[in-house]
């Protein structure tokens, strides 16, 4: 089954789609994601568990402590400056500015995505996607309640693919930059530059959360504790608090009786067939927003399947682009294997208990699994060649083959 819109989705549907949104449409899926964002708040203490780690290694530098005596705090150096402004903001004030805030660089994300593919925002494909995003899929309320930083991703990726898109590959870097700076997430999109060799471009990516770190590690306490103390704990895949969270088949494949050597194993060979799938796919060199969109989320799907911790809302990152994808012929959107992946994650599904609260990470693992399947098996389809029409003079239109030295029988000419 799939649905056949022309390039850019014209057809009936396709054009109903791309239409603009009627007001009470658009009030109403504001009105949604402003739900959300008012239910976290009134569901969290604190502007969200994952944010208060930050806010505390913040308040931790202003008090002349080091940041990286909380075991939790994960980030880089640079990300202690980063959060020193929110750490000044009341606690009730940030209970309220980090959920609409988390949402905000959500939708940032999703117009980002969009305008890759030159869809208006208000468009009705635009107003209900984000509003089936929102309310639909768990991982964004997860997001959305922890005020997790992975939101910073979610909207910088998008961004700097737009940027690279339009050939401003500096700015992308630079956004790219920013983004590590705060959480690194992103640093597998450095493989993105090196793919293209945007080498000014990589530069920004490197120089400007490296510049951040070292002003953050001048500025604070003891700062090997990064190197002595926060890494290793976190190459360990953190403790017993995230294991039942986390998705990664490094961590979820020994829950299942596999040995930890041998998950490792596996989960080590599937990124190295995905990396080598994105750089496979980002070779076709076709035309198009889909060569940047899907190198980039196939490098990141590979980076999740042997990172430690891989939590449910890292698919955030990609799931936006790869949504925003569907308005294309042929994209991953349209095939009902990808909404059949996305089930595991879908909101409102009565699943067993088994398979709820600490036992999640198996489903969150199977729709990580499949997404990076599925744009594997993308990754490594052969580029379709289009025929263009030839017209010469005193005949009517006709279509040559791809080398017009072969000799092809009127036959089969007819048949393209």
């Amino acid at each position: 089954m799939r649905w056949h819109w022309h390039r850019r989705g014209e057809g009936a549907f396709g054009t109903w789609l791309l239409g603009r949104a009627p007001w009470i449409l658009q009030i109403a899926a504001a009105g949604v994601v402003l739900a959300g964002a008012v239910s976290a708040s009134v569901r969290t203490a604190d502007g969200g568990m994952d944010n208060a780690f930050v806010v505390r290694a913040a308040d931790a530098l202003l008090d002349g402590r080091s940041p990286y005596a909380d075991k939790r705090f994960l980030y880089l150096p640079s990300a202690v400056l980063l959060a020193v402004p929110e750490a000044l903001v009341p606690v009730g004030v940030q209970r309220v500015l980090v959920p609409l805030g988390t949402s905000a660089l959500l939708a940032v994300g999703w117009w980002a995505a969009l305008r890759i593919f030159s869809v208006p925002l208000r468009s009705r494909f635009g107003v209900l996607g984000f509003a089936v995003l929102a309310l639909g899929h768990r991982p964004y309320a997860n997001l959305v309640q922890l005020g997790n930083w992975t939101c910073l991703s979610a909207a910088a990726l998008p961004l700097a693919l737009l940027a690279a898109h339009r050939g401003r590959w500096v700015r992308a870097g630079l956004i790219v930059g920013v983004a590590i700076a705060a959480k690194p997430m992103l640093v597998p999109v450095a493989l993105l530059f090196v793919f293209a060799r945007q080498w000014r471009g990589l530069a920004a990516v490197v120089l400007v959360p490296l510049g951040a770190s070292l002003l953050g590690a001048a500025l604070m306490p003891r700062p090997s504790l990064f190197f002595t103390g926060t890494l290793p704990f976190l190459l360990r895949g953190q403790d017993s608090f995230a294991l039942p969270w986390d998705a990664s088949p490094v961590a979820v494949l020994p829950r299942l009786g596999v040995p930890q050597p041998v998950a490792v194993a596996v989960a080590g060979l599937l990124a190295a067939v995905g990396l080598w799938c994105a750089w496979r796919r980002w070779r076709r060199a076709d035309e198009g927003p889909e060569r940047l969109v899907e190198t980039a989320c196939m490098v990141m799907l590979a980076a999740f399947l042997v990172s430690r911790p891989s939590f449910d809302h890292y698919l955030l990152v990609v799931l936006p682009l790869l949504l925003a994808s569907g308005v294309r012929d042929g994209s991953m959107p349209r095939s009902p294997w990808f909404w059949l992946a996305l089930v595991p994650q879908t909101a409102g599904i009565p699943w067993p208990s088994e398979f709820e609260n600490k036992n999640r990470a198996f489903r969150d693992m199977m729709t990580l699994c499949s997404l990076a399947g599925l744009l594997a098996g993308r990754a490594l389809r052969p580029r379709r060649v289009t025929l263009e029409p030839v017209t010469t003079a005193g005949s009517p239109p006709r279509t040559e083959p791809e080398c017009a030295a072969t000799p092809v029988p009127p036959a089969s000419r007819t048949a393209f």
